[in-house]
């Protein structure tokens, strides 16, 4: 089993951390706008797959793509370097106490969508 800090110095763990949060956003504006997959295709100017594919948590972006979509959908990603070490010692023990979902959590429970909607 890896250590804590084995795990935050891993790139695996902010891939997923940073697609868990562009889904979490994107998700996020397409209930408060109540949009089905295929008008926020139309929004996000690209295909009803692709959506699917962010959705699904399947993709692996440039990171322009990443801004261009957090830009669409209102929001504007904001990049902090750590130290690793000192991200380590200040980061708080317990994950529970955040606020946003872990990637287990996120995963736990499948969201499905309504394609008709």
């Amino acid at each position: 089993m890896k250590t804590r800090a084995e795990i935050l110095k891993s790139k695996g763990y902010w891939i997923a951390k940073l697609q868990t949060e562009l889904f979490r956003i994107i998700d996020s504006y397409m209930v408060s706008k109540h949009m089905n997959k295929t008008q926020l295709a139309e929004h996000l100017g690209c295909t009803k797959g692709y959506v699917s594919q962010l959705l699904n948590g399947d993709f692996d972006h440039k990171m322009s793509k990443f801004i261009e979509l957090s830009l669409a959908v209102g929001k504007i990603p904001e990049i902090i370097f750590h130290d690793i070490d000192q991200y380590i010692e200040s980061e708080p023990k317990s994950y529970h106490s955040r606020t946003s979902l872990s990637i287990m959590e996120a995963i736990k429970e499948p969201i499905y969508y309504d394609e008709a909607a």
